[in-house]
This record gives structure tokens, C-alpha cells and sequence, in this order.
């Protein structure tokens, strides 16, 4: 009987008292988060609530398995994994504390600071640490586990001893790697982009998603993702919309007749811009830049507070523009000139009697010699 209530004592012992100061440490977190809602840190320490269970019930048991006595001859290999669980559940839980302290953190900048781009900056910034964070206390676990093995203990000396010529080897081998995780750095503190910053890459116009120590995805307008390697963005040039101040200024271009009516237009182009939401009240303007022998090309300059305002005030202007070309003057819009040619001084123009009479008497004529 002894060896059926002894193991029974020590396992459920442990796990009945590990759901107790569980459930009595989030009772008490939930009080804090209540009594201080301008945090939410307390809220955020309740997602470690699993790993801090693992850790005690793991250290309870690692602590007491040695006294079940049928378990004795097995001491070895529970105590091992004992060991193993209780380094994985901590270093669990320090990231989950650790994310939670800067997340709060991060939290109470950004409502501190109404500068958008001065919080799109942390917030790259502060993903980007909570990732070194993570990967550094993962490889520290490892390490701890496998330096709870005895041959990985023996092997400690030779591993020191190699390590030099290693890491030359792991460097020329990882060498892209480690190019693309210094950039990352650089990304994060050097303020090249950020998170939520509007970009235009290779082409292509989006909004950055996601940055990582290694890659940078994009998402574009019609919601592709185009992840590149964040190298890429110190070594090449790209266009960032959102440094500085997100307002822009755009362009609309039109090719119209020369008989269009330009200062009606500039007054129909204010008409439209004070109809429409996006445009933010700056500036406007419309003057002709080229010409051509057929047509002239006109162009209106807009304004916005960002890049997706300016995309629809300058749609909104083309369409509005031309539908009122259309319906109130036609004969601005390009065509193709079909009119005679005017003749140079000296010519005289015949008409078709004259042509039909020159062209007969020519045809009679008999054929003129050299001689004259």
C-alpha cells in the first residue's frame, strides 16, 4: 500500500499544490490589473501563468521524486528530465516576463508621444530587442541542458579549445546571415524604416508589416506580401513616404486640345478639391507644362496628409476633370485634326472644276523636247 500512496502523495501533492499558488498568484494579478487599468503590465504577467505553473510543479517534483521509493532505481533518468523541464519552463518564463515588462512599456511611449513616426520608430525598435531577447535566453537554455549531461561536460574542454577555428568556419559559412542580422540592427537603430512606414521597392508601392533580424516583408496595395532580406535596404536606394512628415504632394497630368479652356479649369480643379475629404487643404495648382503639335499636356498639383489620401484625391481629380471636359467642353478634348493645310503665301488653292480642267489640258499637251 505504501508503495501506491506514497507515489500518489508526492505527484499529486505537488501538482494539486502547484494549481493552488497558480490560481491564487492569478487571482492576484487580476486585482492588480483591476485597480490599475493605466498598465497592462499586470494583464500581460498573466500570459506567464502556464510556464510559472511548470516551474513550480517541476521544481516541487525534482525536489521530492527521490523519496517515492518503487521510483528510486529510475533516480537518474526522472531526475534528468526533471532538470530539463524545469530549465525549458524557466527560460519560458523569462521571455514571457520580459515581453510583458517591455510591452508596457513600449505602451505607455506611445501614449505618451502623439508623433506617429516617432512610435512606429520604437516599435520596431523594441520587436526587434524582444527577438534578440528571446533567441538569447533559447540558446542559453540549450546550453544549460546540455551542459546537464555528463559527456557534454567532458567535451566542455575540446569544445573551448575548437571554438576559435569554429567560429571563423561558422562566419565565412553564415556569412549572409550575419550580414542580414547586422542590418537588422542597423534597420532598428538607425531609423532607415519602420514598421507601418509606406515604401516603394523595386516598384512597388506597400506598407512594411513585419521586420526581423533577418527579412523585411512588404505588403502591397492589392495585398501581396513581398518579404526581402533586410540588407537590401542598406546596400540600395528606396523611396520612404512616411520619414519626415507623412503629407504629401501629388501630380494629375492631362493632354488636352490648345483651344482648352485653362482658367476654367483651374477654377473647376478648386471646385473639385473642396468637394473632396482626402484633400487636406495646402496647396493646389494647374499650369500647362508641354505641348505638342496636336495636343498641350496640362498639370495639376494636390495635396494630402498621407499617401493613401493622395491616391484618392488624385483619382478623384482625374475622373471629375475629364467627365467635366466631356460634358461642358468637348472640343478640349484631344482629337485628331483632319482640316486642309494653309497653303504658303504665292500658292493659289483650286477647286475641283480647276483641278479636272488643269489636269486634262496637261494630258494633251504633246511631250516637251530639250530644244524648247
Amino acid at each position: 500500500m505504501e508503495n501506491v500512496l506514497r507515489p500518489l502523495i508526492v505527484v499529486g501533492g505537488s501538482v494539486l499544490l502547484t494549481l493552488l499558488i497558480g490560481w491564487a498568484t492569478d487571482r492576484l494579478l487580476r486585482k492588480a490589473d483591476d485597480r490599475h487599468s493605466e498598465t497592462p503590465l499586470w494583464g500581460l504577467l498573466r500570459r506567464g501563468r502556464i510556464p510559472y505553473m511548470l516551474v513550480l510543479c517541476a521544481a516541487m517534483l525534482r525536489g521530492s521524486y527521490d523519496q517515492v521509493r518503487p521510483l528510486r532505481q529510475h533516480n537518474a533518468g526522472i531526475g534528468q528530465t526533471l532538470t530539463l523541464i524545469l530549465i525549458g519552463a524557466t527560460a519560458w518564463l523569462v521571455i514571457r516576463i520580459a515581453a510583458a515588462v517591455v510591452e508596457t512599456t513600449y505602451t505607455r511611449y506611445a501614449r505618451a508621444h502623439h508623433d506617429a513616426a516617432r512610435v512606429r520608430r520604437v516599435r520596431t525598435q523594441v520587436t526587434l530587442i524582444m527577438r534578440v531577447v528571446a533567441a538569447t535566453v533559447g540558446v542559453v537554455a540549450v546550453a544549460a541542458m546540455l551542459l546537464t549531461f555528463p559527456a557534454m561536460r567532458a567535451a566542455g574542454a575540446s569544445l573551448l579549445a575548437s571554438a576559435g577555428i569554429l567560429g571563423i568556419v561558422a562566419g565565412v559559412a553564415a556569412q549572409s546571415t550575419l550580414s542580414n542580422m547586422f542590418a537588422g540592427l542597423q534597420i532598428a537603430f538607425g531609423d532607415m524604416v519602420r514598421i507601418g512606414d509606406t515604401v516603394v521597392v523595386d516598384g512597388e508601392w506597400g506598407t512594411v508589416e513585419e521586420i526581423t533580424l533577418t527579412f523585411l516583408t512588404v505588403r502591397t496595395w492589392d495585398e501581396r506580401r513581398i518579404t526581402m532580406p533586410v540588407s537590401y535596404f542598406t546596400s540600395k536606394p528606396f523611396e520612404n513616404w512616411s520619414r519626415g512628415t507623412p503629407q504629401m504632394t501629388g501630380i494629375v497630368y492631362w493632354h488636352v486640345d490648345h483651344t482648352a479652356p485653362v482658367e476654367l479649369m483651374r477654377e473647376r480643379l478648386r471646385d473639385i478639391l473642396r468637394e473632396c475629404p482626402a484633400w487636406d487643404g495646402r496647396d493646389y495648382g494647374l499650369a500647362v507644362t508641354d505641348t505638342t503639335p496636336n495636343t498641350m499636356q496640362v498639370r495639376a498639383l494636390v495635396t494630402a496628409k498621407d499617401a493613401d489620401d493622395i491616391w484618392t484625391v488624385r483619382v478623384t481629380v482625374r475622373e471629375q476633370m475629364i467627365r467635366w471636359l466631356t460634358d461642358h467642353h468637348p472640343y478640349a478634348l484631344p482629337r485628331v485634326n483632319t482640316a486642309d493645310a494653309t497653303l504658303a503665301p504665292g500658292f493659289r488653292r483650286l477647286n475641283g472644276n480647276e483641278r479636272d480642267g488643269e489636269s486634262s489640258r496637261r494630258a494633251h499637251e504633246p511631250p516637251r523636247t530639250g530644244r524648247g
